[in-house]
């Protein structure tokens, strides 16, 4: 049996990147899936097709996130039609990035709306579901911006240190009703945001990396699982940094 066989879970922006990872790993363990995000990419339902195969559910919500009416309407529709939600992942996030001075109110607003209004949106619906069953697992995806910072990338560290305290809060409050909340902090991951480094900007990028590489999206998807399953039922409230040693 696989280590999360018939639980429920919901991933947002779970189409690309390191969302789809997760989404891929959640599946091949045995979840449900069901993956909210703004927008679906040409390739979504081929990506989809071999994990419906394995005869779990993978299904796509076109869901803002930001919209507090529509997340609340949109995880509603999952327990009711499920009857459960077992695990939230809020992995959707943006970057809007630019110097503090020449940054705009609407670049900080969007960024912190993303990555953090959303992440209360989803957390603050699912979790009553979470508490009429006496179980669940939260885990939110921030960053190592959030523990070091990074010029040019202000709403972004914000919005990822954010999620820090929203975890340890949310995991204080939620405990008593047997609800995990885990916060992972990735590195530098091999996605579409790295692929674009140039020769140059990618040694110095790996020069400050005591393992000399990058992470692939996979590598944070199991440490995801992990804090999915039952594994990890006396970890909550920590922040797992899974970057290579950049923040030691």
């Amino acid at each position: 049996m696989e280590a999360l066989e018939n639980n429920v879970a919901i991933v947002t922006g779970g189409a690309r990147g390191i969302g789809r990872a997760i989404t891929t790993e959640l599946v091949n363990d045995g979840a449900h899936v069901i993956v909210f995000d703004k927008s679906f990419p040409d390739d979504f339902e081929a990506f989809a097709g071999p994990l419906r195969a394995t005869g779990r559910t993978l299904a796509a919500k076109e869901v803002d996130i930001t919209d507090t009416g529509a997340t609340e309407k949109a995880c509603e529709e999952v327990a009711a039609e499920f009857g459960q939600i077992d695990i939230l992942v809020n992995n959707a996030g943006i970057t809007r990035d630019r110097l503090l001075p020449r940054m705009s109110e609407a670049e900080w607003d969007a960024v912190l709306a993303v990555n953090l209004k959303g992440a209360f949106n989803t957390i603050r619906v699912v979790a009553k579901t979470m508490m009429s069953k006496r179980r669940g697992k939260i885990i939110n995806i921030s960053s190592v911006i959030g523990l070091m910072g990074n010029a040019g990338q202000a709403n972004y560290a914000a919005s990822k240190a954010g999620l820090f305290g929203l975890t340890k809060s949310a995991a204080k409050e939620l405990a008593g009703r047997k609800i995990n909340v885990n916060c992972v902090a990735p590195g530098f991951v091999e996605t579409e945001m790295t692929a674009v480094l140039n020769e140059d900007q990618r040694k110095q990028l790996l020069a400050l990396i005591p393992l000399k590489r990058t992470s692939r999206p996979e590598e944070i998807a199991g440490i995801v699982a992990f804090l999915a399953s039952e594994k990890a039922s006396y970890i909550t409230g920590q922040v797992i940094a899974i970057d290579g040693g950049i923040t030691m």
